[in-house]
């Protein structure tokens, strides 16, 4: 993704590794918009406290980051014995997994890691080859992300009014992202067409991520309060949903998804609206067989009872670029607060892979061609 930065334009990844300091690069998310900012982690364990803390957020990014984390953690280990090095990793790959639970794209992408290591007879050996396919999982983020621009571009037409849900965008992915990708490749086609972004509480990550996005690569867009979505439809105002995915099952076809995307699909099916999930390889996991088994991450209740943001002068300009959170709940009041939901195969028209677009109940007809199995 271009980013401009005080008036000079730059490519980006949303994560990247430094060999020599043995350290990962991430941009910090929570404070965009109003600061754009790159932080390195030094160990596996801070590499897993920014997945944990949202410092990096969305399915490919926090995979590709799980993925480069547990290379970080293997080349920090001093010794010879393989079995000690094995304890070590063992370890490294616990705490990467733990830190969000519901996203599958961190498990998967330490699997191929840890398959690509077993080759190595060493220890060295196979600190290179864990650096290696950490690097290979990032660049299939990026080409699965193109794959699915490509296939999904069909479905935008000139004029189209577009919803998304959260931030399924290059933000959530290691460059271009899921459910923008589509969007992207339709600009470049040019193709014209307005996106709603719901703001999606309690974390905005429509409102902050995927709007500075949309901004930067001057796409026509607005964002609109999650309750507003049900309006707009009824008013003929939308005519397609794409949104992204941390876990889709393959045997059945549910998608979880952050909280709310299961009320737009709802919403879409009573509107007759198509409603299209797009992810890539990385994001399907084969082994589930009920979405009521996804373990749904429940997050702290202060999201829910507050709200991040910077401080504004009379005349609506920023005025201090240091995020600040604010109480808006009662304050004797607690909050429960689920990241996310499962959307059930039924409500969903379409999955946009980097092989095609499928039906949901289609993914395990076509399993091989998905990757499941290599």
């Amino acid at each position: 993704m271009n980013v401009k930065i005080l008036g000079k334009v730059r490519h980006y990844r949303t994560v990247t590794f430094h060999p020599a300091r043995n350290t990962v690069a991430l941009i910090e998310q929570r404070l965009l918009p109003h600061r754009f900012e790159i932080i390195e982690t030094r160990d596996f364990r801070a590499t897993a406290r920014a997945i944990r803390d949202m410092v990096v957020r969305g399915a490919g990014a926090i995979g590709a980051t799980a993925a480069y984390g547990l290379a970080q953690g293997a080349r920090a280990f001093r010794g010879r014995s393989l079995e000690a090095f094995s304890r070590h990793v063992d370890e490294v790959y616990s705490t990467l997994k733990n830190a969000r639970p519901t996203a599958v794209d961190p498990v998967n992408a330490m699997n191929q890691v840890r398959a690509a290591m077993r080759a190595g007879e060493t220890v060295e050996e196979q600190q290179a080859l864990a650096l290696a396919a950490a690097e290979e999982f990032a660049n299939d983020d990026v080409r699965h992300c193109e794959e699915i621009g490509r296939h999904g571009a069909k479905l935008i037409r000139n004029g189209s009014r577009i919803l998304t849900h959260c931030n399924a965008g290059w933000l959530a992915f290691v460059d271009i992202g899921s459910a923008t990708a589509p969007m992207y490749a339709a600009q470049a086609q040019g193709k014209k067409f307005h996106v709603f972004c719901d703001e999606t509480r309690p974390r905005c990550q429509g409102a902050t991520l995927t709007a500075w996005e949309l901004a930067q690569q001057g796409i026509s867009h607005e964002i609109i309060a999650d309750n507003a979505a049900g309006h707009l439809m009824q008013r003929g105002e939308i005519d397609l949903v794409i949104v992204g995915s941390d876990r889709t099952l393959g045997r059945t076809g549910e998608v979880a998804n952050k909280i709310g995307t299961y009320t737009k699909a709802v919403l879409a099916k009573r509107h007759g609206i198509p409603f299209y999930v797009a992810i890539p390889l990385s994001t399907i996991d084969w082994t589930l067989k009920s979405g009521f088994d996804i373990p749904i991450e429940e997050r702290s209740e202060s999201e829910v009872l507050g709200a991040w943001g910077v401080p504004v002068n009379l005349k609506s300009q920023i005025s201090n670029l240091k995020s600040r959170y604010v109480r808006i709940a009662n304050p004797g009041s607690s909050a429960r607060n689920p990241g996310f939901d499962v959307t059930p195969a039924e409500l969903i028209t379409g999955i946009i892979t980097p092989v095609g677009i499928f039906r949901p109940r289609e993914l395990w007809k076509h399993r091989k061609a998905l990757g499941f199995g290599l």
